[in-house]
C-alpha cells in the first residue's frame, strides 16, 4: 500500500515518468515493429491519412486476421496479453471474467466493475497501401501492416453489406473494385473517434497491373501472428493472471475462490472448469468508445 508521504515523494515528473512508461509498454507490441503503419495525431488528438486495404496475401485466404487481447493492472502489476480466444483455445481470463461476472447480478459490483475492467479486447491486422500520410510523408507509396478496432472494421463491412438499398457493395480489400479509405480521426471526449471516416469512390489502386502486383507482392503474411508458438500456454497466462490479481502466486487460492464457491479447477488438467452456457467473453476495442453495457449484459444472457 502507499502511504500519503510516499505518494507526496513521488508527484510530479516521478510519477508522470512511471505513468508513461506504463502507457508506452502497451503500445511497444505496435510500435517495436515497423511493419505497422500507425496514424499520427495532432495535439487537439486530431488526425487525417488515405489508405488503401490490401487483398489478402500471397498464399493466404483472407486479408484480414482477428486478434483478441486483455490489458489492466491488478495488485501485482501489469497484465498485457494476446488471449487464447484469438485461436480457439480456452482463456484462464475470459474464465475467470464469465464466473466473476455471473456471480452477482448487481451491475454496479465491484465484480462486475472488475470484469468491465479486465474485459477482452478485439483487434484486426491487414496490409495496407499509404496513399497521403502528411504527418509522414516519408511512409507514403510504401506497404504496412495496419492494427485496427472494431469501428474501422465496422466500416469495412459496412461498404461490403450497405445498410441502404441506394448503396452498391463493394470489396474494399480489392486492387481493382475496391477504394481509397479517408481515415478521419477526432478527439470525443477522451477517445479516439472515427466516424468520420469514409471511402472514396470505388476504382483500382493504379491504372497498371505491373505496379498493382508489385505492391500486392510486398505484402507481409497474416497467418504467422495466429500461430500458437506466438501465444503463451494456458498455464503460462493462468500463473501471471495469479500475480497479477493476487500480488503473488501464494494467493492463487484467494483468486480462484472469488469467482465461485465451487472448485475452480478440474483436477487433471489444472484448467479452469467451462464456464456456465450462459457465459461469453466481452469484445471491445482497444482505444475506441463504445457502448460496453450491450456486450455486458450480454454475459447473461
Amino acid at each position: 500500500m502507499v502511504d500519503f508521504k510516499k505518494l507526496k515523494a513521488t508527484s510530479g515528473k516521478a510519477s508522470l515518468a512511471a505513468l508513461n512508461e506504463k502507457v508506452n509498454e502497451m503500445k511497444d507490441a505496435k510500435r517495436s515493429d515497423d511493419r505497422f503503419w500507425n496514424p499520427t495525431v495532432d495535439k487537439a488528438g486530431n488526425g487525417y491519412a488515405v489508405i488503401r486495404f490490401l487483398p489478402a496475401p500471397p498464399n493466404e485466404d483472407t486479408p484480414f486476421i482477428r486478434i483478441f487481447d486483455h490489458g489492466f493492472q491488478g495488485k501485482g502489476g501489469w497484465y498485457i496479453e494476446n488471449s487464447l480466444t484469438s485461436i480457439g483455445q480456452d482463456d484462464p481470463v475470459s474464465e475467470y471474467n464469465s464466473r466473476l461476472w455471473n456471480s452477482t447480478t448487481d451491475d454496479k459490483s465491484p465484480e462486475r466493475e472488475q470484469v468491465r475492467k479486465q474485459k477482452r479486447r478485439l483487434h484486426f491486422i491487414s496490409n495496407i497501401y499509404v496513399i497521403h500520410d502528411p504527418a509522414n510523408p516519408d511512409n507514403e507509396g510504401k506497404v504496412f501492416l495496419f492494427k485496427y478496432g472494431k469501428k474501422i472494421f465496422n466500416k469495412l463491412s459496412e461498404a461490403m453489406e450497405p445498410e441502404f438499398e441506394d448503396e452498391e457493395a463493394f470489396n474494399p480489400f480489392d486492387l481493382w473494385a475496391g477504394a481509397n479509405f479517408k481515415l478521419k480521426i477526432r478527439n470525443v471526449e477522451g477517445y479516439r473517434n472515427y466516424d468520420k471516416s469514409e471511402f472514396d469512390k470505388v476504382g483500382p489502386l493504379f491504372g497498371d497491373d505491373e505496379r498493382m502486383e508489385q505492391v500486392w507482392q510486398s505484402e507481409y503474411a497474416l497467418q504467422p501472428f495466429l500461430a500458437p508458438e506466438n501465444f503463451k500456454s494456458y498455464s503460462e497466462l493462468k500463473a501471471k493472471l495469479t500475480r497479477v490479481l493476487a500480488g503473488s502466486d501464494a494467493d492463487e487460492a484467494s483468486v480462484t475462490r472469488r469467482a465461485t464457491d465451487q472448485e475452480e479447477l478440474e483436477p487433471k488438467t489444472g484448467k479452469m472448469k467451462s464456464a456456465p452456457a450462459n457465459s461469453k467473453d466481452v469484445d471491445v476495442p482497444w482505444n475506441e468508445e463504445e457502448d460496453d453495457m450491450a456486450y455486458f449484459k450480454g454475459l447473461a444472457s
